[in-house]
Parts: C-alpha cells; structure tokens; sequence
C-alpha cells in the first residue's frame, strides 16, 4: 500500500448514505475501485449491483450514524465491526451490527469487502438494508 490517504468503513457509508453533499457516483469514486465486489451474508454483488443498492437506500435513509468499534489496517487488508444507526424516511430506526473483512487496493480505495450484518433493531422487511442484493 503506497496511498496515505486510506478510506475506512465511517467514512464511505457516511458518504454513501447520509452526506447528501455529493453524488453517489462521487462518494464511490472516493472510497471504492472500478472493480469493487461485495459480499454480504453470501450473496456476492459487483460495483454496479452496491452502487444501485446504496441508490435505493439513499431514497428511503433519513439520516444515521456508524459508530466504528474495532478497526484494523494490516497492508492491504482492512477489518472492523461496526453498527450502523439508520432512520428511515417514515421514521422508523434499524441498527445492524456489521463484521467486515476488506482488501484495499494500492490508492487506498476498498477493492473488495466480505461482510456478516447482524439486525439489532428493526423489522424483517429491514433486513435488506445490509444487504447488497
């Protein structure tokens, strides 16, 4: 890894989801590659498949916070566990605790992430918030 400069999980979702200050297209370009993929609870999805899933969750995503608990940069290899405060536009609130294992490409930007959710609080229709499907 040469970039000083490396994204880490608090600062992508915050830009993903709640800094309506830029584009989502500007938010993935500064903290993913062109070749990103994601898995999450086993079901693997590319650049194109997050990006339109992080679009819906902008649609219905009030606002929220992602409180980082543990964090590891090792190289290229990033690691925490995180939860995510998330309110919807109706007013309602999910938490999902998140367990992320991430390789970060030589720029600093994730390349790929493999990550667990966990709901917390929320209802079963809640649960493809952490979903990249």
């Amino acid at each position: 890894m040469t970039n000083l400069h490396r994204t880490g999980i608090e600062a992508a979702l915050n830009d993903l989801l709640f800094n309506r200050d830029i584009t989502l297209e500007e938010a993935a370009e500064r903290h993913f590659t062109p070749g990103y993929r994601q898995r999450t609870d086993g079901e693997w999805a590319d650049r194109a498949g997050f990006l339109d899933h992080i679009g819906h969750l902008r649609g219905i995503v009030a606002g929220g916070t992602v409180e980082v608990h543990d964090e590891l940069y090792d190289g290229d290899k990033y690691a925490d566990r995180h939860t995510c405060h998330i309110t919807k536009n109706d007013g309602t609130a999910v938490t999902m605790e998140v367990y992320v294992f991430a390789e970060l490409a030589a720029d600093g930007r994730f390349h790929r992430i493999e990550e667990t959710t966990l709901m917390l609080s929320g209802s079963d229709a809640d649960r493809n918030i952490g979903s990249a499907r």
